[in-house]
């Protein structure tokens, strides 16, 4: 994958007590680069569309999706992280809880089939199609003070994925107080034995997918997560796709087989 980097020589960042310096070898402020291999790909569930947007590299993005709508998030360049907050539409208050979809299906990892549960313990959405084989719901959203830690001061005048978050909240009439822990869609962050969490090389690619299904009215929050200090995606954020669709109606075999029996009984 090409790389746009405006600086490539370590950066010396000066220590909190003034001591000395860090040594830090992050480039500073890499952009989605011309000419990446992009892939755009489509709704992973066949429906009407009722919403089709791209996500800028580094942007925010929110929506409302209907009671049983699909919406199909497409990793366009690959290995891009895609951090998720969902709230009931109609109560803001009842949100995305990680320890109640984590407690109720007993497994750390957000696969297909996983109820993305409420703080009340309802399902918000389910996933309903995935290309990637785990999606994570345990790293968290990274941030100013965390990336500063990180990667070094040098970078603390950076947005990350909360300011994304809170950025959109405010469009969406929520706050500080609204910002929970989130979901992170294509982001890898694989649990050891021994409990240990790291954040390493992503498995997903150019075009991969997921799907989550609407299962109340539900706002969705999506931060096309900045990355420009991280690794993981050669340090070059690429765009987000997010498609809602309202899916066919689903026929009821029972009642096509009665009537293909009436219409043959009657011949």
């Amino acid at each position: 994958m090409a790389t746009t980097r405006t600086e490539t020589t370590p950066v010396s960042c000066p220590t909190a007590a003034g001591g000395g310096t860090v040594a830090s070898t992050v480039p500073v402020g890499a952009v989605h680069a011309e000419g990446s291999p992009l892939d755009w790909g489509a709704s992973l569930v066949e429906g009407k569309v009722v919403l089709d947007e791209t996500v800028a590299p580094n942007a925010p993005w929110s929506a409302v999706v209907r009671t049983g709508h699909v919406l199909t998030i497409v990793d366009v360049g690959g290995n891009q992280s895609a951090d998720c907050l969902l709230y009931n539409a109609d109560d803001p208050e009842e949100r995305y809880s990680v320890p109640d979809t984590l407690a109720w299906q007993g497994n750390a990892y957000v696969r297909t089939g996983t109820v993305l549960r409420s703080s009340e313990g309802r399902p918000l959405m389910t996933v309903v199609a995935n290309e990637v084989d785990r999606q994570d719901t345990i790293g968290g959203a990274c941030g100013k003070e965390s990336n500063t830690l990180r990667y070094g001061h040098h970078v603390m005048f950076q947005h990350g994925c909360r300011e994304n978050f809170l950025a959109e909240a405010l469009r969406r009439g929520l706050g500080v107080r609204d910002i929970v822990s989130n979901l992170n869609w294509f982001m890898n962050v694989p649990v050891e034995a021994d409990g240990a969490l790291g954040i390493v090389d992503g498995m997903s690619a150019p075009g991969r997918r997921v799907a989550v299904r609407a299962e109340t009215d539900a706002l969705v929050m999506v931060s096309n997560c900045p990355q420009m200090n991280n690794p993981c995606n050669d340090f070059n954020p690429t765009p987000l796709r997010m498609i809602v669709v309202e899916p066919a109606p689903v026929a009821d075999d029972s009642r096509s087989a009665h009537a293909a029996r009436t219409a043959k009984e009657g011949a």
